[in-house]
């Protein structure tokens, strides 16, 4: 019974499970195809479950852009999408494409596929007995809780334009005086990217005619963290200030007690602005230390792009 239990993850492409993401990373591949058939019935499950019970909570909290975006991909309910179909629906509308990967995406790589009008994709999917527990990101985070957002014209140029921000921040750190400083400019200028891109892509929420609503994909792909986003008397709710975002740390161990409102995509779109010109004139170089860490990886991604 083991073995075959055994067997049938080695099939799947449960999260951290799957055989297939283990050989590609072991190989060095981090831009690999989704092998559809390795779906396991289980995987399709999974879902299928998350799917059907985010649909009153995305009603109910999500932003119109979202929802119409939902609609524009035509999701099948009942099984985990082909990014083949996806890209088929996303492309013409904002020149989009979801584009699979093994793994963690280095910071730099990750920001220049969005430069790219590219998005980083896992294509393996949580347990169907874990719905809750998401130890990385999967298939549903991506393609439920990010991609519905890319289908929009002024939110995706907000995206690409975000993108361009590291190849600016490599450049700024490329005029450092020495290696120490290099590094430490780096690292300050890593943190202000990774915060904003927590605070807006990730758990933004912004002002509608109907109130507040989510945009963020890590609310957005959570069934109990959207609802207590935008209800619970504890959290924390602000207009975004930039000075505010770039030096405010972060924990993704739990739901999040403060979040920021934006006004709209042409908001957006104007912060991402903003956020380069601050790169530009060395004004993000020394932002607050703390949360998040910025591993060996994402600063070799910066160095090589230099």
């Amino acid at each position: 019974m083991a073995d075959s239990t055994a067997a049938a993850a080695a099939r799947g492409l449960t999260t951290t499970e799957a055989a297939f993401i283990e050989a590609a990373q072991h190989a060095g591949r981090l831009y690999i195809h989704q092998p559809y058939e390795l779906y396991s019935e289980q995987n399709h499950e999974a879902w299928q479950r998350l799917f059907a019970r985010m649909q009153p909570q995305w009603r109910r909290y999500a932003n119109p852009q979202f929802l119409k975006g939902i609609d524009s991909l035509c999701f099948d309910a009942s099984q985990v999408p082909r990014l083949e179909d996806v890209n088929r629906f996303l492309a013409p509308l904002t020149g989009f494409r979801a584009k699979a990967v093994s793994g963690y995406v280095p910071a730099f790589d990750f920001f220049d596929c969005l430069s790219k009008r590219e998005f980083p994709t896992t294509i393996t999917i949580r347990r169907a007995d874990r719905l809750d527990y998401l130890p990385e990101p999967d298939i549903f985070h991506d393609i439920a809780g990010h991609v519905p957002m890319h289908t929009d014209p002024k939110f995706a140029d907000a995206l690409v334009r975000f993108g361009n921000c590291a190849h600016t921040a490599a450049r700024m750190a490329a005029d450092a005086p020495d290696p120490e400083e290099k590094q430490r400019r780096l690292t300050s200028m890593i943190k202000a990217l990774a915060r904003f891109f927590w605070f807006t892509v990730e758990f933004g929420l912004m002002q509608t005619p109907d109130g507040v609503r989510a945009y963020g994909s890590g609310l957005l792909s959570s069934y109990g963290e959207l609802e207590h986003a935008l209800t619970a008397p504890a959290v924390q709710r602000y207009p975004l200030q930039m000075e505010w975002v770039v030096n405010q740390g972060f924990d993704y161990h739990h739901y999040q007690p403060l979040l920021f409102i934006i006004d709209g995509f042409d908001h957006l779109f104007a912060l991402v602005d903003e956020l380069e010109r601050r790169l530009a004139a060395g004004a993000l170089m020394y932002v607050a230390p703390g949360a998040p860490d910025i591993n060996d990886a994402d600063a070799s991604s910066f160095l090589r792009a230099e």
